[in-house]
């Protein structure tokens, strides 16, 4: 990747772009796509800038936080400096991409210059933008493209009953739209700034996705984008942030700001039960920028001690798309919590699974979890109360389908069209022994195992303290106190004291060393002896590379620095160990882990990355990113919070 095409992302709601530091899209394709993205579709495809005919250099990459700033110029040299400079802000807010275009001129003269403006939209679904090699058939698909009166352009599609546009104006209107020969258009003007002054243009690109009414009220420039999300990440953060920065530990406090600002732009829109509108924390740009139910509620869990409309809003989001009957496709069944809602073209004819997917086995005990954990933080019983019936759905879903009563544990089995693997580490190959071998038929992940055993005892209080049914309540801690006496028996590793990563399909266990053992902390499932071990073996120097805790340890074959699963580290994963560890009074480990991504975090603007890399601080002094990992990402803009109350803030 070139210096020039380095990406960079602006974010909020369920929009984004990607742009190369010049500020402008190219239509690639593959593992970094760039272009306008709204609601899965790509609604900017080309967004070239040209003066005089030329590609202008970079004088100034494209950086910044809701807005982007580059700044350009024409070839030169020492002795013939260039006559001018352009100056290029960038933002985009829901649906809408704005830019200022300044040419301000170096020379005490006269200056006249002709700018260009190359600009398509392709509509193109992500899915087919992903590096899997796939096609997609697109029978009848129509694209369109017209001038509009004031001097724009409109880029149109329709394929049976789905259709999208894309509107872009200027001001000033273009004194020319040229053809380019590729179904691109240029949009062409003639700027002349006084010596040494400047002349601006001003664009909009509105995007009306299929099935989105269009957009009544927008920014006209990134200066407006700026101040209506300025006020959006202070109102979102309002009864947060004192608590974050007054904690005494100043780097964190900064990862929580820069966390809590990010987490307001990653709102998208979503339904309730009786068709409200609510917002939830969608998973991440530029791939996942959508609800998934797992993300949702682990980011919702981290920000509750600090802000629970978030935990309301993701409930009820997961409650309006719980299923209520078998579907195979999708791997729907009566009472499952969403893993995946999409709302591309692909989803919606069906050529992919994820409109509605539900292949995650951890989804609905995260579900019951957050629901007792608000219940129990606010006092409100209002929201258990009204998702009882959908509650005791997906307690129903882990004892019948899910395999609690048949299986003893949650248990699912990879899906051909879906995820092979259906917990948090749902990569080919994520579940695995030692050797790197992987099992067959169905899978006993350790990790949703203890989400399910923290969903019991917490549906049972709901049962006994909300409901008013005692004998449900009996049931389900019964049920919960068999699934740990289980466990303890059927993953404990004795040669390794250590347990299972999983159990295959005979029972035998797959005898990775894996973080998700930190998992089993935080939900309480080990007793003391056995959970105080865990949480100091996460700590040796073969899982803790000095920023965090590797999904995998080092030294076993199945080990890669840089695997999205298996020796890589989430800041997500270690939020979660970070709490388990303070659940087992291992408070010294907690801060080790708080401080150490912390410190990742300040190596970035204190942002924490969606994964790092698992090379270890003694090999190289810097956090290494992961390659393709998200740009933003909810449960790691939520994780130094879930640190600060691992720490004792909370």
């Amino acid at each position: 990747m070139t210096a020039r095409s380095a990406q960079h992302v602006l974010v909020h709601g369920a929009t984004f772009a990607a742009v190369d530091a010049a500020g402008d899209i190219t239509g690639v394709r593959g593992s970094s796509p760039d272009g306008l993205f709204v609601h899965d579709a790509r609604h900017l495809s080309r967004w070239q800038l040209t003066v005089d005919g030329r590609v202008p250099e970079v004088l100034v990459p494209s950086r910044g936080g809701d807005t982007l700033r580059a700044v350009l110029t024409p070839r030169g040299g020492r002795t013939d400096p260039p006559p001018y400079t352009v100056f290029r802000e960038q933002a985009v807010v829901d649906g809408v991409f704005v830019e200022t275009l300044r040419i301000t001129s170096n020379r005490p003269a006269p200056l006249s210059v002709r700018v260009g403006l190359t600009v398509d939209a392709d509509f193109t679904d992500q899915f087919e933008l992903r590096s899997d090699f796939r096609t997609y058939s697109k029978t009848g698909a129509v694209r369109g493209r017209k001038v509009l009166d004031e001097g724009g352009l409109e880029f149109t599609y329709r394929r049976g009953d789905w259709s999208s546009a894309t509107s872009v104006t200027a001001r000033p209107a273009p004194e020319a739209v040229e053809e380019t020969g590729t179904g691109a258009r240029r949009l062409v003007w003639t700027l002349e700034p006084q010596p040494q002054g400047s002349a601006e243009v001003s664009l909009r690109v509105l995007a009306r996705p299929h099935g989105l009414p269009e957009q009544r009220t927008a920014p006209h420039s990134p200066a407006e984008a700026a101040r209506q999300l300025a006020d959006e990440a202070a109102a979102f953060a309002a009864d947060s942030v004192e608590t974050a920065l007054t904690a005494g530990r100043p780097e964190l406090g900064a990862a929580c700001t820069r966390g809590l600002a990010d987490l307001a732009s990653l709102q998208v829109p979503a339904r309730g039960p009786d068709g409200e509108e609510v917002r939830v924390p969608a998973a991440g740009a530029p791939w996942f920028q959508a609800l998934l139910g797992r993300d949702a509620l682990l980011t919702s869990l981290f920000l509750l001690p600090y802000r629970a409309a978030p935990a309301a809003a993701t409930l009820a989001a997961l409650a309006a798309t719980q299923a209520t009957e078998k579907t195979e496709g999708l791997v729907a069944q009566p009472g499952k919590i969403v893993h995946e809602v999409r709302h591309g073209e692909l989803a919606h004819f069906g050529q992919v699974p994820f409109g509605r997917y539900y292949g995650s086995v951890d989804a609905t005990p995260l579900f019951l979890v957050l629901l007792g954990a608000y219940t129990e933080r606010t006092g409100d019983p209002a929201l258990a109360r009204r998702l009882e019936k959908h509650a005791r759905a997906a307690v129903g879903w882990m004892l019948d389908h899910g395999g609690l009563t048949s299986r003893g544990y949650l248990v699912y089995r990879a899906d051909e069209g879906g995820l092979a693997n259906q917990n948090w580490k749902d990569s080919p190959g994520a579940i695995c022994s030692a050797d790197g071998s992987r099992p067959s038929g169905p899978v006993m992940a350790a990790g949703a195992q203890g989400y399910a055993y923290d969903a019991l005892r917490r549906t049972s209080h709901l049962a006994r303290a909300v409901w008013g049914d005692e004998v449900y309540a009996d049931l389900l801690e019964q049920t919960a106190l068999d699934l740990r006496d289980r466990f303890q028996r059927d993953f404990w590793m004795r040669d390794r004291a250590f347990p299972a990563l999983a159990l295959d399909g005979e029972g035998h266990q797959v005898d990775a060393l894996a973080s998700d053992a930190g998992h089993l902390l935080w939900s309480g499932l080990l007793d003391k002896e056995y959970g105080e071990a865990v949480g100091r073996r996460l700590l040796e120097p073969d899982f803790f590379s000095g920023w965090g805790v590797r999904t995998l340890a080092a030294g076993q074959p199945a080990y890669h620095p840089l695997s999205y699963h298996r020796g890589s580290v989430w800041p997500h994963d270690n939020a979660l160990i970070a709490l388990g560890l303070a659940r087992y009074g291992l408070h010294d480990e907690a801060s080790r882990i708080a401080r150490a991504l912390t410190e990742a975090a300040s190596a970035d603007g204190h942002r924490l990355p969606e994964v790092l890399a698992g090379y270890s601080r003694e090999e190289y002094p810097s956090p290494v990113p992961y390659p393709h990992a998200c740009t933003r990402e909810s449960r790691s803009a939520a994780a130094p919070l879930a640190l600060l109350t691992a720490v004792g803030a909370g």
